[in-house]
């Protein structure tokens, strides 16, 4: 009995030694597969796939869309206001529109028009050159609504009636304002199409016989554009 009581003491401390080298070649083993796991959560290139899966909002769906040219053609009514309203009819007519997209949020925009409107004996002719920054709010996809502003360039005349005879007022190149408000749809890299409401206030012009020629107008157009640089 004792003989055994020995063999057991003197065995407990190899099989204990034996189990605790046992253990620590375990945890050395958990610890090799955990570490490159935490470093490839955290590794460089894990981060970069991770924010590439996530999309920015202020990233254009379509790339490479800064520093472009844009040249568009714009079909839509004219309303006359004022005196221009006095004698002219509002009507569909062109306009002509440049744009060149400075960053993802600001453009700069020019836009030129001609018409002639017509009311019984007396006319109107409008013709501008408005030169605006364009801003876009925030962009969804590839829709974008946008507002602009600026100043411009205007000749407007008119055919009027002065004591009952229609006389012709006289044609000044003046300064005025524009203001504006759209969407736009850009449907591939080279196409845009958009809707836009443009307001024109062109300063007064005096007259040498009657009253000052003082007139604004709206237009609410259909813009197509396309994307050549």
């Amino acid at each position: 009995m004792l003989s055994k009581i020995f063999k057991i003491v003197h065995v407990t401390p190899v099989l204990m030694a034996g189990v605790f080298i046992l253990s620590l070649e375990t945890i050395k083993a958990e610890e090799t597969q955990v570490k490159p796991n935490i470093g490839n959560l955290t590794s460089e290139s894990t981060a970069k796939k991770v924010n590439n899966n996530i999309p920015s909002p202020n990233e254009p769906r379509i790339p490479n869309e800064v520093n472009k040219q844009s040249i568009g053609i714009g079909l839509g009514q004219t309303f006359l206001r004022n005196d221009f309203a006095d004698n002219g009819n509002d009507k569909i007519t062109p306009d002509i529109y440049y744009n060149y997209s400075a960053s993802y949020s600001f453009d700069f925009m020019a836009n030129l028009h001609y018409s002639k409107h017509e009311y019984l004996n007396r006319n109107v002719s409008i013709k501008g050159l408005a030169l605006s920054i364009k801003g876009k709010g925030y962009q969804f996809d590839a829709f974008s609504p946008y507002v602009l502003g600026g100043f411009g360039f205007y000749l407007p005349s008119a055919t009027r009636l002065v004591g009952g005879t229609p006389t012709e007022t006289r044609s000044q190149l003046v300064f005025g304002m524009n203001l504006g408000v759209g969407v736009e749809l850009r449907l591939n890299s080279e196409a845009t199409v958009g809707v836009i409401a443009h307001y024109h206030d062109p300063f007064n012009v005096r007259q040498e016989l009657g009253p000052d020629l003082n007139g604004s107008y709206m237009k609410l157009l259909i813009v197509g554009m396309y994307t050549f640089r």
